[in-house]
């Protein structure tokens, strides 16, 4: 891991609600306690939201807001329902209840579900109605796009286990050699949906809780993704996903882990992240109260140290023309600056 820069504490300078100037993109990582919400502002100014958190009132206050006080925004434009673990879609119903949603996207509904989770899917079944599109590999979001700006795009790369075939004349990946298999997950998380964002040279990963197996057919036997800038920390960074062969193909200059106060990272993500030369930062929503010092990123990058609740949360812009992009931490006053993989 490479250490370039000086965390910058800019509390007085720079304000956390500040924009870097109209036309560039936005990401919130909500602090939904160790589930998944995810809040991307487009360079057109639509939103979309990657999941919902838990089932209640908390997680979804805490999206909302994030997306009236922060983003400045009162709806949510595309909402992409990654797969139906609970941390995950739960807070979907309660959402809806809150604020306008426009089209709302998920993997399709499993023919397996666990039936002690049944009752969750059919509140979930019950919000959304007909009101839904089954996203499959290969799709992209029918996105506005903002004028004398790069394209913005946010292309499914794999849905319930399936990927988008590889490109004529992919190079093989010579890391996969490497790749070492776990058990087969049989849980929802398998069936995960990996979205690829990308504005002009910038690209965001975000793979939900895609885990270590189904990784490996992202960049095995060849590159699927291509270089990224950041990377969201599969799985809210559990030992479970965040193969090592996937991270050490895409290259992200950046991580952001959406963990909770016991859930990720796991030391042996941790070890990974630390250990890939390319990455000069890592983030968290929370400080991990099992792993000590030595298993926690640097307190300036965590938004709730010390295991916190304040239900803070970490914020990237991209500028104008997606050349470069700043990471802040508002409660930390932490500002830092990176250069987009040209």
């Amino acid at each position: 891991m490479n250490h370039p820069r000086w965390i910058l504490c800019l509390i007085l300078l720079w304000p956390a609600s500040m924009a870097l100037g109209q036309g560039g993109m936005k990401i919130f990582w909500v602090d939904v306690e160790g589930g998944g919400a995810t809040l991307v502002v487009t360079p057109a100014g639509e939103t979309i939201l990657v999941d919902t958190g838990f089932p209640g009132a908390r997680d979804a206050d805490h999206i909302v807001q994030v997306l009236k006080n922060e983003a400045g925004k009162d709806r949510i434009d595309h909402l992409v329902v990654t797969h139906f673990d609970l941390d995950h879609y739960g807070g979907t119903a309660d959402l809806l209840e809150r604020v306008p949603v426009g089209q709302i996207y998920d993997p399709g509904y499993p023919d397996d579900l666990h039936p002690v989770w049944e009752k969750g899917l059919n509140r979930y079944r019950e919000a959304v109605g007909d009101h839904r599109i089954v996203l499959k590999a290969g799709d992209s979001l029918p996105l506005k796009q903002a004028s004398d700006s790069p394209e913005f795009s946010v292309r499914c790369l794999g849905a319930a286990q399936k990927f988008v075939e590889s490109p004529a004349g992919c190079p093989e990946n010579p890391l996969c050699s490497g790749f070492i298999p776990k058990a087969t997950d049989t849980s929802q998380n398998a069936n995960s949906t990996t979205l690829l964002f990308q504005y002009g040279p910038f690209d965001f990963l975000d793979a939900a809780d895609l885990t270590w197996n189904l990784e490996n057919e992202l960049v095995c036997p060849c590159n699927l993704v291509g270089k990224i800038d950041v990377y969201q920390v599969d799985h809210h960074g559990l030992d479970h996903s965040n193969n090592p062969v996937l991270i050490r193909t895409l290259e992200p200059t950046v991580a952001v882990a959406n963990n909770g106060p016991r859930k990720g990272p796991g030391p042996e993500t941790f070890a990974t992240l630390e250990g890939t030369e390319s990455i000069e930062a890592i983030y968290q929503i929370h400080w991990n109260l099992d792993n000590g010092k030595s298993g926690n990123t640097d307190i300036g990058r965590i938004a709730n140290p010390e295991g916190e609740m304040n239900y803070e949360y970490v914020a990237l812009e991209v500028r104008p023309g997606g050349e470069s992009y700043q990471v802040r931490v508002p409660s930390k006053g932490t500002v830092e600056e990176f250069a987009t993989k040209l």
